[in-house]
């Protein structure tokens, strides 16, 4: 048996695998998802009951649309501040992480852009606060979960301005007040769907406010409009989403899966801080329960721990190249099983370092 901790791409449940294989071999009497037309009534209604469930399962008022996209959170990047960044106007950003500067380096390119806080000096291992957003903002935007740094943003900073959240690798993991966000975007291939799918969670109010002219396929309104299909979508990542989204649904919803996530972080940040062979790598209060980071005490056991680790069927846990050490990502589907496994392995290669010494 494989545990896969793997940041993303990630682990979805077994039995979306299935279904999502049996509509490649036949969706709709004989045909393939692969091959229907995004145009058919079949697909129309595949859409139709993911936007119903993204909606339902967030709490989304009315006012907002959601959008099914392409291009990840980086394309989001772009169309955020050339859709809310007017001429002249200057947008704020929490720098938090590699993802957090990405976003504001694509938002220069479009206007002004003022950094309220960052953490980089410390390489990311806290999130900043008491930090003042300025009143003026066009918009102050904010990564909610830090991949590489396993670092999270769970309250949102409190201003008067528009708030957009990169929320790729929480979305759906823990409920969120969808009200206190004029614009959220989501690559879905952590606890949403596949690669391919980005998810836009937009205030309607919000747009239309600038005169910039914009491409049609960079601009929200153009999307709100053809109900995601502006052009042609893509329809198999969006009705593996749909089946994980039934999947979330039957396990009670978000706040149940939110319930899981909780005790399956606390179980290994428990081990962490337990076991004297390791040791986690950034603040406290600001632990990610997505994605966890650790490292050895010592530096020259994280190879044989990570190949000890491989051994006892558990992947994906090698950390990101720019910090090394580990990186545990336990998105929903992951089971609790799979962290008892990671955390068994802890234990016996603890003793067998025992042992040697």
């Amino acid at each position: 048996m494989k545990h896969n901790f793997g940041a993303g791409p990630c682990i979805l449940p077994q039995e979306v695998f299935k279904q999502a294989a049996q509509a490649v071999l036949d969706f709709n009497d004989g045909l393939s998802i692969l091959e229907i037309s995004h145009r058919t009534t079949e697909f129309e209604a595949v859409v139709a009951e993911a936007d119903k469930l993204v909606k339902e399962l967030l709490n989304v008022p009315s006012g907002y649309s959601v959008l099914f996209l392409q291009g990840g959170a980086s394309l989001q990047f772009a169309m955020v501040p050339m859709n809310l960044l007017g001429d002249g106007q200057t947008a704020s950003y929490l720098d938090s992480g590699v993802w957090a500067t990405k976003a504001l380096k694509e938002a220069k390119f479009i206007g002004n852009v003022n950094v309220v806080a960052s953490s980089k000096d410390a390489n990311y291992t806290f999130i900043p606060k008491d930090f003042e957003i300025p009143a003026d903002s066009a918009y102050f935007h904010y990564t909610s979960n830090n991949t590489i740094y396993g670092t999270e943003l769970f309250e949102v900073p409190k201003t008067n301005v528009p708030v957009v959240c990169d929320m790729s690798s929480d979305i759906m993991s823990r409920v969120i007040d969808v009200s206190k966000f004029d614009l959220i975007y989501a690559g879905a291939q952590k606890n949403v769907g596949p690669a391919g799918l980005t998810i836009a969670i937009v205030k309607n109010e919000v747009l239309g406010k600038i005169d910039r002219k914009i491409p049609s396929m960079l601009n929200y309104q153009s999307h709100i409009d053809n109900d995601s299909m502006y052009n042609t979508p893509p329809v198999f990542s969006i009705y593996v989403a749909l089946l994980n989204l039934r999947w979330l649904k039957s396990k009670g919803g978000v706040a149940e899966i939110e319930k899981e996530n909780k005790q399956k972080a606390e179980a290994l940040y428990r081990e962490i801080d337990r076991n004297s062979l390791f040791k986690g790598t950034c603040a406290i209060e600001d632990r990610s329960r997505m994605n966890v980071c650790f490292v050895m005490e010592n530096a020259e056991l994280e190879k044989p721990f990570l190949k000890y680790a491989e051994e006892q069927g558990i992947v994906g846990i090698k950390g990101h190249r720019s910090v090394g050490g580990f990186r545990a990502s336990m998105y929903n589907a992951l089971p609790i099983t799979s962290v008892h496994a990671l955390i068994d392995a802890m234990q016996s290669f603890e003793e067998q370092q025992a042992k040697v010494n």
